[in-house]
């Protein structure tokens, strides 16, 4: 907030002082200033404009494919805000991050999916976003012989946000409907060229010469937990532990639960301080500690910032995840010794969702949050791994006895399952919190980066621990588009930590080779670049298309209207085409407000 704050009364400053010049007449003639916005005209570079347009028959016929694109998109958009508009009016959403009016803006540091880290990208991509769109009604201008009467480029005070063509308006008046659609349809064709160039350079060349490094790689480590005593943090990768490689979550995770002694020795690379940073041992001493909590749980344990300590299971000590369950044994209640107190609960894994009409639900089970299933066909569940490692063993159609502790009391249904549509083994149809009884358990406390995931999502070979989360969606050309456009929002839309590129902090997870191999990390900057490009040039090219005045869209409107209503025989055209054409920006205005300022205003 405090880089906003002294950026706003950076523009303030700029905006005086150049008011201040302006008033005294010592600002040249091709100059304009307007607030912190300054345009700089000239005459110069139209030659150069007319001989890229020589070849008019090309320019046209590109065009024209993309004026039917426009229309196509033009009706979407129109659809989409619309309902989107009225939806949130009949059913305020409650405001998030998501729909905060400052995300709406692409702006770095700003916006808070766009973080500072990948400013340059950003900027890079909207400049030859703006260039390449002002450059192509440049272009069909000249082809559609409308005289350029300046151009220049456009600055946020001294920053350069991108570059403009000013048509001669008389000439413009004076061209044909088709060439003025043509030319108002360039900007958003050129736009989708640079997206499908970019894509196809990230998609193909660029992943394929990404991989995922050895080890698992660490995101963050619980505040208060083993893991982050023992100095372990962001962008380390744990490459073994007691001596048995590590390539991922799952194999640490077996490594830990098969290590006897309470501490173990750690190999990690990358990370640590800049002294220590690459190949590197660590001690680490396990301790039993709760670092999340579901709301409601049995123990009545809110776990914030910190983890909070269990010592003890009906008076045993216990230090690691083995020897809890170890514990726990085949009682189904339990007293549990935590630094807050003890508590008596019952054990087993937490269901925080009971599908009303899922296999579990239809025999009669309760449905309400808080069931907790504490065996299955007479096997002790104590853990949320227990009870997915039993349902993995499993088919569907198979009846099995769930035994439930609900109310102070334990009692068994006998369950016919469904079919797991992850990877068809049997279903109970419910939704497991990790851990045990609400609390989320570990004597490590290291949270792996789903560095294979990303990889996987933009089309390359993730490894064996990836975990695709696009499904069918991304076996499509535009499936895959619109994973790679929602990465910067992941943790709304995927539940993954937000990908807003290959940034310093993750470097350390990914491996350099395969066709561009030879430019090392030179790859990460390409990546960076054609990710940005692609997906501002894409955002560019829809938010022009919005029928409304002054975007393209809303010129494309009109001159459609024009060409419609001139077939009518209706008095007065003019008229009408302005009408058709109001209305539909009136529309189109509104529903962008409500859909920026709805939820903050609406949903409280």
């Amino acid at each position: 907030m405090d880089t906003l704050l002294w950026v706003l009364v950076g523009l303030a400053a700029y905006s005086a002082v150049a008011l201040f010049l302006s008033r005294r007449g010592l600002v040249p003639s091709s100059v304009r200033l307007q607030g912190p916005f300054t345009t700089v005209h000239t005459k110069r570079g139209r030659e150069f404009i007319d001989r890229i347009a020589a070849p008019k028959r090309f320019w046209r016929a590109w065009t024209n494919l993309g004026v039917g694109a426009a229309l196509v998109i033009m009706a979407g958009m129109f659809l989409f805000l619309l309902l989107q508009g009225i939806a949130i009016l009949q059913q305020p959403p409650p405001a998030s991050s998501v729909n905060q009016p400052q995300n709406f803006l692409v702006v770095p540091g700003v916006n808070d999916f766009l973080p500072l880290s990948v400013a340059p990208e950003i900027v890079f991509g909207l400049l030859v976003g703006l260039v390449v769109h002002e450059g192509g009604h440049g272009i069909l201008c000249r082809v559609e012989g409308i005289e350029i009467e300046s151009m220049g480029v456009f600055l946020l005070a001294i920053v350069p946000l991108g570059a403009f063509v000013e048509p001669d308006e008389e000439s413009q008046r004076e061209a044909s409907r088709g060439g003025k659609t043509r030319m108002f349809a360039a900007g958003v064709t050129n736009n989708f060229f640079v997206t499908i160039v970019a894509f196809a350079l990230l998609f193909g060349p660029v992943v394929a010469s990404i991989g995922v490094a050895p080890g698992m790689a660490v995101a963050d480590t619980y505040e208060g937990s083993p893991a982050a005593t023992a100095g372990i943090g962001p962008s380390d990768r744990i490459t073994a532990v007691g001596g048995v490689p590590v390539d991922n979550e799952t194999t640490l995770d077996a490594a830990l639960l098969d290590a006897d002694d309470r501490t173990v020795t750690v190999e990690l690379d990358g990370g640590g301080s800049a002294a220590d940073r690459g190949a590197r041992t660590t001690e680490v001493e396990r301790s039993l500690v709760a670092v999340d909590s579901v709301p409601g749980n049995p123990a009545n344990l809110s776990v914030g910032e910190s983890a909070v300590n269990v010592t003890a299971v009906n008076g045993s000590a216990v230090a690691t995840r083995p020897g809890f369950v170890e514990a726990v044994g085949e009682g189904r209640v339990v007293e549990v010794e935590t630094e807050r107190g003890a508590v008596t609960i019952p054990a087993g894994a937490y269901l925080t969702r009971v599908a009303a009409d899922g296999p579990l639900a239809e025999t009669g089970a309760p449905t309400e949050p808080g069931v907790i299933v504490t065996a299955i066909d007479g096997e002790r569940v104590v853990t949320a791994a227990e009870l997915t490692r039993a349902l993995d063993d499993t088919d569907p159609g198979q009846t099995v006895s769930v035994e439930l502790y609900h109310d102070g009391a334990a009692e068994t249904y006998d369950v016919t399952l469904g079919t797991n549509p992850r990877d068809g083994t049997g279903f109970l149809g419910v939704n497991i919190f990790p851990g045990t009884s609400g609390l989320l358990l570990t004597d490590f406390g290291a949270q792996a980066y789903p560095a294979g995931t990303y990889i996987e999502l933009l089309g390359g070979d993730g490894g064996p621990d990836a975990t695709s989360l696009s499904g069918a969606i991304a076996e499509s050309p535009l499936g895959a588009v619109y994973i790679s456009l929602v990465l910067p929002l992941a943790s709304l839309v995927l539940g993954i930590p937000n990908f807003p590129g290959f940034t310093g902090n993750v470097l350390n997870f990914y491996s350099v080779g395969g066709p561009l191999g030879a430019l090392g990390g030179g790859v990460f900057v390409l990546a960076n670049v054609a990710f940005w490009m692609a997906w501002i040039n894409l955002q560019l090219a829809l938010f022009n298309c919005i029928p409304g005045y002054p975007l393209d869209g809303g010129r494309i409107l009109r001159t459609s209207a024009e060409a419609v209503v001139a077939r009518l025989p209706v008095p007065d055209r003019n008229r009408v085409v302005s009408t058709i054409t109001t209305a539909v920006g009136v529309t189109m205005l509104m529903s962008l407000l409500i859909l920026v300022f709805g939820p903050t205003v609406l949903g409280g």
